[in-house]
């Protein structure tokens, strides 16, 4: 897990892939998560949001001689992270499309699973949530952090493609819970310069052109553009995060796979807390 100044970097700016017919989408196994943005006429906006939510978003602005870097406005977009700040808070869900009790409550259930460690919940609503899930066609994807609250009432911010009671109880924890670390802010932890290091760009491309119909382009923002290491501080790379991709050996340089997380583990859970720690952990009470 990491803590990336950069979260909102060109690596995520993109639209969902829209899948081209011969794409082999067999399983929701094959199905890659894209990370979402907000439209270009709303990110500057998105930006001050989020710092003024917390503080802590803002670009770091490194010395240069006696002076500063000054950041140019689409510098601080990019630069910009989206976490929701260390007060304790309670976000709202909601569902698009009808959804039965069984299902929603099984989603929010799997979503709150960050929320052992740390002080950020979730919790259904009748209204429009600030998270609000819809089951479409269009892959599993969420948008970053606080740039939820930019995105128009109607419309999701995470999709969970075809997800039902019938879903496996594994999807419900790999794919569930990476989403909701994405709404929690946390940036693909494939993208980390040492996991980027290990990928063939070439068996890359071809990988996720049959897999997923990805593009060249596709490739390059999701997968090949690691993020910016002068502005990550957290914990070392770590394949098994839940917020890192799970990558065949086909297409890595020494044919080992990228594990890739298939559920919280103990460094992620240990870094959400220390990102959004709970009023009780600070008074030394678990």
């Amino acid at each position: 897990m990491n803590n990336d100044k950069s979260g909102a970097s060109d690596a995520a700016r993109i639209p969902a892939p829209t899948p081209t017919p011969d794409a082999r989408l067999a399983t929701s196994r094959d199905l890659a998560c894209v990370l979402k943005v907000v439209p270009a006429e709303l990110q500057r906006k998105a930006a001050r949001r989020a710092v003024a939510l917390n503080p802590v978003n803002a670009p770091l602005r490194e010395p240069v001689g006696a002076g500063v870097v000054v950041l140019e406005p689409q510098q601080i977009v990019v630069l910009t992270s989206r976490y929701w700040g260390p007060a304790e808070r309670q976000l709202t869900v909601s569902f698009l499309e009808a959804t039965d009790a069984d299902l929603r409550g099984r989603i929010v259930s799997h979503m709150n699973a960050w929320s052992s460690v740390a002080g950020i919940s979730f919790v259904e609503t009748g209204d429009a949530g600030q998270v609000r899930i819809s089951r479409e066609p269009g892959g599993y994807w969420s948008y970053l952090g606080t740039d939820i609250l930019q995105i128009p009432e109607d419309q999701q911010t995470m999709n969970l493609e075809a997800f039902t009671m019938d879903t496996p109880e594994s999807e419900y924890h790999r794919v569930v819970r990476h989403e909701t670390g994405h709404t929690l802010g946390f940036p693909h932890e494939h993208m980390r310069a040492e996991l980027v290091a290990r990928i063939d760009p070439d068996k890359a491309y071809q990988w996720f052109a049959e897999t997923q119909g990805w593009s060249r382009e596709v490739v390059d923002q999701q997968v090949l553009t690691p993020l910016d290491q002068s502005s990550i501080f957290g914990t070392p790379p770590d394949e098994d995060s839940i917020m890192c991709y799970q990558l065949p050996g086909a297409i890595t340089t020494d044919g080992q796979p990228i594990r890739g997380g298939t559920d919280i583990n103990q460094t992620d859970y240990d870094f959400a807390a220390s990102i959004y720690p709970k009023v009780s952990s600070l008074a030394g009470v678990r």
